[in-house]
């Protein structure tokens, strides 16, 4: 559903009351796209704020599945400007949710930015957001970020990866059932954008172990299918050098 014709901003229900909001931006030739996700339930989740200057696309993107004010939680995965940037504005249009992130980053970053405390997750922490729980995983420098996170849905299967798997191009799909990986891989060749930490390859396992069936990226379509075999493989290619600087 398009939400805003100036934009291109749509909304996208890609798993069970989960909706990309997705807004086009002509940042790199073929242009790019900058995902929040909604979730919708008794405590409803924002992740990623998307860029201060899309505050008002965004946030009437989310008026159409429910009125902003009934956010309760607005974080991202790590503390860059298209996943925290309209925090604030949020925080104002939602005035009893709580920002969040990983403790690292609510320590270094989110508590000196956001207008009212920030809530830092723990690795592993899960919480209650009504009829489903969700789960935190810290994991530092993947793709980069000593901040960085992940959320999980455990109801749906739906890994909220954030900059993983990363794809160019602003008309995608909302979902697909294609691989990603050539694309993503394609994306990280043209933009090193890994840090290549030395616990990349674990923290990858770790998230394969989920077995997500739904990977849901900041950047390009949503994923459906098996999201462990493609988190293995972006492992081996990452192993292999797959991409400039890997």
């Amino acid at each position: 559903m398009i939400t805003n014709q100036a934009t291109g901003t749509r909304v996208d229900e890609v798993a069970a009351g989960i909706y990309r909001i997705c807004t086009p931006l002509d940042v790199i030739p073929g242009g790019f796209t900058f995902n929040s996700y909604l979730i919708a339930d008794d405590e409803p989740v924002l992740f990623h704020t998307g860029y201060r200057r899309l505050f008002p696309v965004t946030l009437e993107a989310i008026g159409k599945i429910l009125p902003a004010s009934k956010l309760r939680w607005i974080g991202g995965s790590h503390f860059e400007s298209d996943e925290y940037g309209a925090l604030n504005d949020l925080l104002a249009a939602a005035p009893e949710s709580t920002p969040f992130g990983s403790e690292i980053g609510v320590l270094t970053s989110v508590n000196d930015f956001a207008s009212r405390p920030a809530r830092g997750f723990a690795d592993g922490e899960e919480f209650s957001i009504g009829s489903r729980r969700m789960k935190w995983l810290y994991t530092p420098h993947v793709p980069h970020g000593w901040d960085c996170g992940v959320l999980f849905d455990l109801s749906t299967g739906t890994l909220l990866c954030g900059d993983l798997f990363t794809q160019a191009g602003a008309d995608l799909a909302p979902v697909t059932e294609s691989e990603i990986l050539t694309a993503s891989e394609g994306m990280r060749g043209m933009m090193e954008y890994y840090a290549h930490g030395t616990g990349t390859s674990a923290v990858l396992e770790r998230l394969a172990g989920l077995q997500p069936s739904m990977l849901a990226c900041q950047h390009g379509s949503a994923y459906r299918g098996d999201g462990a075999a493609l988190i293995r493989e972006l492992s081996a290619s990452i192993q292999k050098g797959g991409a400039k600087g890997a």
